[in-house]
């Protein structure tokens, strides 16, 4: 028999759940896969959405569940028992799991004889495999970015508006089009942009440069597009500063533009965003002293995938990694000073075999 799979959560909050099974099922429940069978401990509440997708319902009835409720047993206690029956009725004795995999539920299974293996990277691969709904969901969510940031540059370069009234316009935009946009997304001004997630608050001063950072989500597909661009609030030439740091970062971005395509070395493509920066005297995480922390500068990496995670495989930084054909990624140079603030420019790229297609379709303009 082939070593199974399992995973044990909910698709409404595991995405490799979600990714095997695309229904919003908010409670948890063993999924296994085992020569060739595709198999789930759903209730019958959610069993026509399951079944209807090829997948063999294991019901806790069947199971021995009416006895197990009558003894007394409390609910982790069912739920993990009913776990191991399922896997046992499946005729699984070993298995790979993700590392999210519970911990309850994993214990339970060993102490009965089932070897479970975490395996981070059989999950990764599942998911950088992506499905044709999911890429058309992540165009989608990347057409709303487009068009929320339009509304963004709008506000910002006319001047008297705060981020909250930015973000806000810009959550309206997204609902329009079928897409959530999170309440943190950040809209920081001036000295507030050197200071890595903040969402920005409060009115924006003329002059100031803006980073505006949105990840959107498509519903249908749950998957996420994200997206930079910088501005200068209430028009007018930015301060010499920021120009410069928008050049560089215009340079690194291209930098890595002529290095993407499948087969990439992901460090060698980070490489290629620190040289315009580190050779205009800028520190980035390569160039930085070992084990000293990095507030200023080019101070992160340079991308990472996204998908049914906004963060999510391949990382594009300093650990190893190699760029895919279906990779959707992002390209994110930026340069930042506490004093001043920053400019950080940001596209989402589908990986192909032989390069690149830019999803994002919006102006580097300050």
């Amino acid at each position: 028999m082939a070593e199974a799979l399992l995973i044990y959560g909910a698709p409404e909050s595991s995405p490799d759940l979600f990714h095997a099974i695309p229904a919003g099922i908010i409670d948890p429940f063993l999924y296994a896969e085992v020569d060739g069978r595709r198999a789930a401990t759903v209730s019958v509440l959610d069993a026509d959405k399951v079944r209807e997708q090829g997948i063999e319902i294991v019901d806790a009835s069947e199971l021995g569940a009416d006895d197990l409720l009558g003894s007394g047993i409390s609910r982790h206690e069912f739920e993990v028992e009913i776990a191991l029956r399922a896997a046992q009725r499946l005729g699984i004795s070993e298995a790979v799991v993700p590392p999210e995999f519970p911990l309850g539920v994993a214990d339970h299974l060993r102490s009965a004889g089932i070897e479970l293996t975490v395996d981070p990277e059989v999950f990764v691969d599942r998911r950088r495999a992506k499905t044709e709904a999911q890429v058309d969901g992540i165009r989608r969510a990347q057409a709303a970015a487009d068009a929320a940031m339009a509304v963004a540059a709008r506000m910002i370069r006319e001047g008297g508006s705060t981020s909250e009234e930015v973000r806000a316009a810009m959550q309206a935009v997204c609902d329009e089009r079928g897409c959530d946009l999170p309440d943190d997304v950040i809209v920081s001004h001036g000295p507030q942009g050197a200071v890595g997630h903040e969402p920005g608050h409060g009115p924006m001063l003329a002059g100031e440069p803006v980073i505006v950072d949105i990840w959107p989500r498509d519903r249908t597909s749950r998957c996420w597009a994200d997206m930079t661009r910088t501005f200068t609030s209430g028009g007018g030439e930015p301060d010499p500063r920021v120009a410069e740091y928008w050049r560089l970062t215009r340079e690194a971005l291209d930098a890595a533009y002529t290095l993407v395509r499948a087969g990439a070395d992901s460090r060698a493509v980070y490489a290629a965003s620190c040289e315009p920066y580190e050779a205009a005297g800028h520190p980035t995480q390569r160039s930085k002293p070992a084990g000293t922390l990095l507030e200023e500068g080019y101070y992160h990496s340079l991308g990472h995938g996204v998908g049914l995670e906004v963060h999510e495989r391949p990382n594009l930084g300093r650990l190893p990694d190699e760029l895919r054909a279906g990779d959707v990624i992002t390209l994110e140079p930026g340069c930042y000073y506490k004093d001043l603030g920053g400019v950080r420019l940001e596209d989402l790229v589908l990986v192909t075999e032989d390069g690149y297609e830019v999803l994002t379709d919006f102006p580097y303009d300050l």
